[in-house]
């Protein structure tokens, strides 16, 4: 035994002492593992992968502003036609091309909806009591319920080919994706042929043979338009086929089929609504253009992309049947984009912020 440690005390008991005799005091250790109540604890709950990309779409302001207008837009598509009582087929020659009237906002006089024309009151030289928010047409019918019920008509074919093209896009791509080889081979030389064949001689063909009507538009745009879902769907499948969880499931007896819909298609969710939201207003607009060109929705029945063909004719008398549904048209498409490109952020970790 050494010098110091014969000097050392030997009490196990007064552990303070040998802190004392070595220059380090007792209030010097801290009790590991109990928390300093001057500290505050910072835990973040767990989110799933949808919590997260909610709260990631949350944070885009433009994502925001076209949620907010698209939903604006399609309550005025639903609830619009039924507020002033017209029908957006009622014909009355008498009151053709009058101004915008709101009731209240006509004792107004510097607002664009006072009835008043180019010529005065263009009300009161009709004799026209009835108010219409958006004007008349050339043949007198009513353009707020006409401009809303096009907008219905606009969306559902919009909606219609986005489904379409999900469901056909989807299964095809599935099967192309995950068997791979000669039956990918096959199946993609069969979508290069479909894809050479342009999309407006379709639907000619289609409205020629076919009666002309919103149905008739709709399946002709699904003939070429499920090819892109398809191909995104394929290169999802492609990616995932081999990672670990499937070769788990495959070795412990999984079918194909079971695969395919169980284990592959719910982890490409995110790729597939993205693609399907940009779809819908690739639709609306393809529509609009037919509408455009004469071969779109038959009268009387409406779309945005008729009326704004109705409203060329009468743009440099009566500005307003073209300005009026260009506008929606425009305003909707937009906020489809604005919607569709935040959901892609959010769903895709590699460009959020």
């Amino acid at each position: 035994m050494s010098n110091q440690e014969r000097h050392l005390p030997q009490d196990d008991h007064s552990g303070a002492t040998v802190a004392q005799t070595s220059g380090i005091m007792h209030e010097d250790f801290i009790r590991t593992g109990t928390p300093d109540s001057g500290e505050q604890a910072f835990q973040r709950e767990g989110r799933t992968f949808w919590q997260d990309a909610w709260a990631q779409l949350k944070r885009n302001r433009l994502a925001v502003v076209g949620m907010i207008g698209l939903v604006i837009i399609i309550l005025f598509a639903l609830i619009g036609p039924l507020l002033n009582g017209h029908d957006y087929a009622e014909q009355d020659v008498q009151r053709r091309n009058l101004p915008a009237k709101i009731a209240v906002l006509d004792k107004v006089p510097f607002l664009p909806f006072d009835g008043q024309g180019a010529d005065g009151n263009a009300y009161e030289k009709a004799h026209v009591t009835e108010n219409f928010w958006f004007g008349t047409d050339q043949l007198g019918r009513d353009l707020w319920t006409r401009t809303w019920q096009g907008t219905q008509v606009s969306l559902f074919i919009g909606l219609v080919a986005a489904l379409l093209d999900i469901f056909i896009g989807v299964i095809y791509g599935a099967v192309s994706g995950y068997f791979g080889g000669r039956v990918d081979d096959i199946m993609q030389r069969i979508i290069e042929i479909i894809s050479s064949i342009p999309t407006l001689i379709v639907v000619i063909l289609f409205v020629l043979i076919f009666e002309p009507s919103i149905w008739t538009i709709i399946l002709a745009m699904t003939i070429t338009g499920w090819i892109g879902m398809s191909r995104v769907v394929r290169g999802e499948f492609l990616k995932l086929k081999n990672q670990e969880f499937v070769l788990a499931s495959r070795t412990l007896g999984s079918s194909n089929l079971k695969l395919i819909f169980k284990h592959i298609l719910p982890n490409t969710l995110g790729a597939i609504i993205v693609t399907s939201m940009f779809t819908v207003p690739n639709a609306i607009f393809f529509e609009a253009f037919l509408s455009f060109i004469g071969i779109g929705v038959p009268a009387p029945r409406t779309s945005l992309g008729s009326l704004v063909n109705d409203g060329r004719a009468m743009l440099l008398i009566h500005p307003h049947e073209l300005f009026i549904p260009a506008v929606v048209l425009s305003l909707l498409i937009l906020f489809f984009y604005l919607f569709s490109d935040g959901l892609r952020d959010a769903f895709d970790p590699k460009m959020r912020k």
